[in-house]
């Protein structure tokens, strides 16, 4: 890699990192040039290097380096990802707000939920086990792309994308082939409102959290956001309200208001009783 190349690459990490708070370690180029590429041919420019060049210059508009920041931003999700956290949901943790709450609402806040997968199951997972709640449950789900959000309020997912940790049975039920896809059910979509939010930002207004699945997305942090943002979190998670992190994901040493719950062979998070606001 030649001076000009390393330079360009500084500056692509720099740029993610300032407007998404995701820290692109240095093996990660690859990761750059494969995704961006694609888009400065999309974009009219006749390589990797003329893109970066508009960038620096500020010739590029703010649409064109959102895209660059978007295209960066890892997308991976499935339906039921990893399984366990939906089975705590299922046994544990909305049988024991349903009891303590007979009647009001639950919220749940879903954030980097990309596509839709995450969001969804737990509305599938409501509508299959939870009829009373089916009506009472808010499902707020959240990411920085508009482009993926924009997909996710679309519900079309292909073949590959159902396989993926979708029981044939839901996919009979709750979607509907189109062509070579498979579109969820509107009764499905209805139930989750999809927002853009920046989590490293001055987050918009959240109603007070019954869940957060906060899922794979603190570990592209460094260790300051992730302090931010589990700070932020109490501030929105009711004193009963549980947080999922991803199977890798802990908030130990990072804050001490939260202490690990075991539900089987998940762990999530509750605020301790001396912590709660």
């Amino acid at each position: 890699m030649n001076a000009t190349c390393a330079s360009d690459f500084n500056y692509i990490r720099e740029l993610v990192r300032r407007h998404s708070a995701i820290v692109l370690e240095a093996d990660k180029d690859y990761l750059i040039e494969t995704r961006l590429t694609p888009l400065a041919r999309q974009a009219g420019f006749a390589s990797l290097e003329a893109l970066i060049a508009a960038l620096r210059a500020n010739s590029a508009t703010s649409t064109l380096r959102n895209q660059v920041v978007e295209a960066i931003t890892t997308h991976e999700t499935s339906f039921f990802r990893d399984f366990h956290p939906f089975e705590a949901l299922k046994t544990t943790v909305l049988p024991e707000l349903l009891a303590k709450r007979s009647s009001s609402n639950v919220t749940i806040w879903c954030a980097a939920c990309s596509s839709g997968q995450e969001p969804f199951s737990i509305a599938m997972l409501v509508r299959e086990h939870f009829p009373t709640l089916r009506n009472r449950v808010r499902i707020i789900a959240t990411d920085l792309s508009g482009a993926i959000l924009a997909r996710a309020k679309e519900g079309l997912y292909s073949q590959i994308e159902v396989n993926r940790g979708l029981p044939a049975v839901l996919l009979t039920r709750y979607f509907q082939r189109q062509g070579l896809q498979w579109r969820i059910r509107p009764e499905i979509r209805q139930m989750v409102e999809f927002r853009q939010n920046n989590l490293a930002e001055s987050w918009p207004p959240i109603p007070p959290l019954d869940i957060v699945f906060m899922r794979n997305i603190l570990i592209y942090f460094d260790l300051g956001t992730k302090k931010a943002i589990l700070a932020k979190i109490r501030g929105v998670l009711k004193s009963s309200g549980y947080l999922f992190l991803g199977s890798s994901e802990t908030t130990l040493n990072l804050d001490a208001a939260f202490e690990p719950i075991s539900m089987g062979k998940s762990v999530c998070y509750k605020l301790r009783q001396n912590q709660m606001l």
